[in-house]
């Protein structure tokens, strides 16, 4: 007779999930206002009312990566590939230029190479403060 071990997977309530997804667009607004601090003259948020022009930054550039992003992934693979990868940092600072187009002004990112250096921390931030929620929360993937 075979001893069969049966794990039950906890399913992921909806409200989970937003409460997830707000606790990230925070976040990542929160991320958005240190850099700016940090780096004032490569990037501009507008701090009237409260912060709302960051979380709609971070709602915009959570948007765009999971819509925009893989396209511009997919036609710019040839010369990712040829530059071994140096051109993806670019990709995630078109995304951010395109928030800043979106947005009218209270969003902005300048120039090119602190606006990549830029775009690199904030998306080590996110990776980092991610890991370190889950870890928190108990949800490791």
């Amino acid at each position: 007779m075979k001893d069969t071990v049966i794990i039950e997977e906890k399913e992921t309530s909806k409200i989970e999930i937003v409460i997830g997804w707000l606790v990230n667009m925070v976040v990542y607004a929160i991320i958005l206002i240190v850099i700016s601090l940090i780096f004032p003259k490569t990037v501009y948020i507008d701090r009237s009312m409260f912060g709302l022009w960051a979380i709609v930054s971070a709602v915009l550039i959570s948007i765009l990566n999971q819509t925009i992003k893989p396209l511009i992934v997919w036609f710019t693979m040839p010369i990712t590939g040829l530059t071994l990868g140096l051109f993806y940092p670019f990709i995630n600072l078109i995304i951010l230029k395109l928030v800043s187009i979106i947005t009218l002004g209270h969003f902005e990112i300048h120039g090119i190479f602190f606006a990549v250096l830029v775009s690199l921390i904030i998306s080590g931030l996110n990776i980092f403060i991610d890991k370190s929620l889950r870890k928190l929360i108990g949800k490791e993937r």
